[in-house]
């Protein structure tokens, strides 16, 4: 079975570009964050904007194809328990050894927490009431920040297993056929459609609060997306039409990308209602444009064995658990210095790289820890088992 490896390399940037964008959380002026540099940059709001509206579609879109290449050979019902085991395993552990930094330094830099991380933890995990706007989360006593993806992933990966007879049937191939079978302007157009109803109907109701229950605009969108990943993943024909569009698609979603902010920085914030579907259409359009850029020019140029992606489709679990926990903590030693807007920000950047890959290379290392973090096998098979099951992707095959 051969490895897509464009997929493989397309997650393993997708998580880097997580990373980054994290970093500059910290520095981009005017978007609130768990902490802020006092070296903000206003002229970050330009490429941070233009990634923010498809980084998490372009994850969830990979990892409805992961789910779909897993499903291959395997019964559902061990497909469910592989796939809870390896999501909420780690959502747990972070939750519980490596978030908790993000809330004290938060807490600490709002004023509202005592210094002192181990009084923090008995307090944290001891069911205190926080104070208001100590942290985020703090109205639940607890916080799973930038783990909301697992859980979000695993709602969704649970949705489809149980979705699977209906997705499976005449019914659902049918439906599946309406986005395979697309060519030419209606790929780059009709995809954009659902993603723009549930903008447009749910958006204004819904708050993207991160707090799963509540959260119904971005459930929308990224189990759409989800599906997408699903239904595309095998398909060979829409495969070669991502490729044979690249050019178009990658054009017209730098037009439709200019054009956006453009009306974001002379539009006013409230708009009549007419106006601001119009200008959500145009996101949604821009976003699917975007991704379909993004899957046509990937597999055009990295489907290919490159001599680092063993070591980074490892990498990619504990390094997104660990990132944004790293960065924050080099945030709170490094920010009271005021080491300036060059050294700071670079500190910040290396070290959470180090951190990262210091930290990996003693996970991999540890049969206990390996699990923790999302990784299969013990420390002895990891490398045998990572080439031939971990990720392991089919080459879509012309009668799929």
């Amino acid at each position: 079975m051969q490895r897509r490896h464009d997929i493989d390399a397309l997650r393993a940037l997708a998580f880097a570009l997580l990373i980054l964008y994290h970093w500059a959380m910290l520095y981009v002026f005017d978007w609130g964050w768990h902490l802020k540099s006092p070296y903000q940059a206003e002229w970050l709001q330009v490429p941070m904007l233009i990634v923010n509206r498809w980084r998490m579609d372009l994850i969830f879109l990979i990892s409805g194809m992961s789910v779909a290449f897993l499903l291959r050979g395997m019964s559902t019902s061990r497909f469910v328990g592989q796939r809870s085991w390896r999501l909420l395993l780690p959502l747990v552990f972070g939750c519980l050894v490596v978030v908790p930094i993000q809330p004290y330094a938060e807490g600490v830099a709002n004023g509202a927490v005592e210094p002192g991380y181990l009084r923090f933890l008995g307090d944290y995990f001891g069911g205190k009431t926080w104070p208001a706007d100590a942290f985020t989360g703090w109205e639940y006593g607890f916080t799973w920040n930038h783990l909301w993806y697992l859980v979000y992933l695993w709602v969704y990966t649970m949705a489809l297993a149980l979705l699977l007879p209906v997705l499976r049937s005449r019914f659902g191939q049918r439906l599946k056929a309406l986005l395979t079978g697309l060519r030419g302007w209606r790929l780059l157009l009709l995809p954009a459609i659902p993603l723009a109803l549930a903008t447009i109907g749910l958006q204004p109701l819904f708050e993207e609060t991160g707090d799963l229950i509540n959260d119904w605009y971005r459930h929308a969108i990224y189990f759409t997306v989800f599906l997408y990943g699903y239904w595309i993943s095998t398909d060979s024909g829409i495969w070669a039409e991502l490729v044979r569009l690249r050019r178009q698609s990658l054009t017209v979603a730098l037009s439709l990308v200019v054009v956006y902010l453009v009306l974001v920085n002379v539009l006013p914030d409230e708009l009549p209602d007419w106006q601001q579907a119009l200008v959500w259409i145009l996101r949604n359009i821009y976003i699917w444009a975007a991704l379909s850029a993004i899957l046509g020019w990937a597999h055009h140029a990295l489907n290919r064995p490159f001599r680092w992606l063993p070591w980074a489709n490892e990498a990619v679990y504990p390094w997104y658990v660990l990132h944004q926990s790293m960065i924050v903590l080099l945030a709170y030693w490094l920010l009271p210095l005021q080491l300036g807007p060059v050294i700071e920000p670079l500190l910040v950047l290396v070290g959470t790289v180090a951190g990262c890959w210091l930290l990996h290379a003693v996970i991999r290392r540890n049969r206990w820890l390996r699990p923790c973090f999302g990784l299969k096998g013990g420390v002895m098979a990891h490398e045998r088992k990572e080439r031939t099951e971990a990720g392991a992707i089919p080459v879509p095959q012309p009668n799929q």
